[in-house]
């Protein structure tokens, strides 16, 4: 039996377009030349500022960019600049860069690579190795394109679970905004508020597997209907653990119904064996639960959600620590308004203080990164 061969980057990435970023315009010639042949759609930028532009409109698969592009100011050094700013944007970020640099020497690449190059490659250029290079990376775009895409169903499936209960409303986005918030007055990193922001949409997305007469029973479940009902946190760590960039995000799937005395589910965990992200989003679960409208109950007022959930802690089932905190913030001044500023549109809002604005944008900015 013979062994296929391995497709061409046309048969398997279709037409994929590569930018070319170089101020010195014979450099950009010769990689037109040596690349022609190949089913790519090949743009032109002669400096950064002409790059970002064409990136703002334009779907880029590939950046080819010399290591000595102008700079602000005139000099030449502004490749790593370069590369550093298309890896602080999300837009930009996972497109890969190939650099080229007639500079010899470990320095020059190191610093490249430490900027965000994914790829160095040094004058005189071989086109056999040029092309070769520029498949595998087109190559390795499509599979983090596909990985993209497998989040963004994820998202959608989440958005869709909670569609199913029309009183829920925004209860993903409000959820994941009051998890930032005490994920940011407990000092958590960036990487953390995102894994927050992103277990606020996907923590309950088991419930996809759960029944509509179970999912929305008016009455008292059953001890099997209750039993499926719990399934749904171990569920919803299955359909998200295949996906690598959501590790940080598998703990609060599964562990956000547990209790602090270990009479919770899945695990039965207790304390400090609850991970604390999963505790952060269920304080937030639960007052948001308790301060939204439903069928089957009032809304309780902010007061009457903050003595519920210090009741429960003394009942032993929250961390009392952590409800000590999430207290002192819902009784800030103006808390109760600056979250619903949050969610209203930006045009309806008279003038935003610092501090709310920069909440806004941060949550508009981890919403993007999400939803997607």
């Amino acid at each position: 039996m013979s062994v296929p061969s391995t497709p061409l980057v046309g048969e398997s990435l279709g037409r994929a377009t590569i930018l070319l970023v170089d101020s010195v315009e014979i450099n950009r010639q010769l990689l037109k030349g040596i690349l022609k042949a190949g089913p790519f759609r090949l743009l032109e930028a002669r400096q950064p500022s002409d790059a970002f532009a064409i990136l703002d409109r334009e779907h880029v698969d590939l950046i080819i960019a010399d290591l000595m592009l102008p700079e602000v100011g005139g000099s030449m050094d502004g490749g790593l600049d370069f590369c550093r700013r298309l890896k602080a944007h999300r837009r930009t970020r996972l497109i890969p860069i190939l650099i080229l640099t007639s500079v010899q020497g470990i320095d020059n690449e190191v610093a490249g690579l430490e900027s965000g190059a994914d790829e160095f490659l040094i004058k005189p250029l071989q086109p056999a190795v040029v092309r070769t290079r520029v498949r595998t990376m087109l190559r390795n775009k499509r599979t983090i394109d596909s990985l993209e895409e497998a989040e963004t169903i994820l998202f959608a499936l989440a958005q869709t679970v909670e569609q199913r209960d029309q009183e829920t409303g925004n209860h993903c986005q409000r959820l994941a905004a009051l998890s930032v918030a005490l994920g940011t007055a407990l000092g958590l990193p960036e990487e953390d508020l995102v894994a927050l922001y992103r277990g606020g949409y996907l923590h309950d997305i088991g419930k996809i597997a759960i029944p509509d007469a179970i999912l929305f029973k008016r009455g008292v479940l059953n001890e099997e209907e209750w039993a499926i009902m719990r399934s749904h946190t171990w569920k919803g760590e299955e359909i998200c653990h295949r996906m690598r960039s959501l590790a940080p995000v598998l703990p609060i799937i599964r562990n956000h119904h547990e209790k602090w005395d270990g009479t919770g589910y899945p695990d039965s965990l207790a304390g400090e064996q609850i991970p604390l992200m999963a505790r952060i989003l269920q304080l937030a679960d639960i007052y948001d639960a308790l301060t939204s409208r439903r069928s089957y109950k009032s809304a309780y007022t902010p007061e009457e959600a903050v003595a519920m959930i210090q009741k429960e802690a003394g009942m032993g089932w929250r961390d009392p620590e952590l409800v000590s905190v999430f207290v002192e913030m819902v009784r800030e001044p103006n808390f109760v308004a600056r979250s619903a500023a949050l969610f209203a549109p930006t045009g309806d809002q008279p003038a935003e203080d610092a501090e709310l604005q920069s909440m806004r944008e941060s949550l508009a900015r981890m919403s993007r990164e999400v939803l997607k």
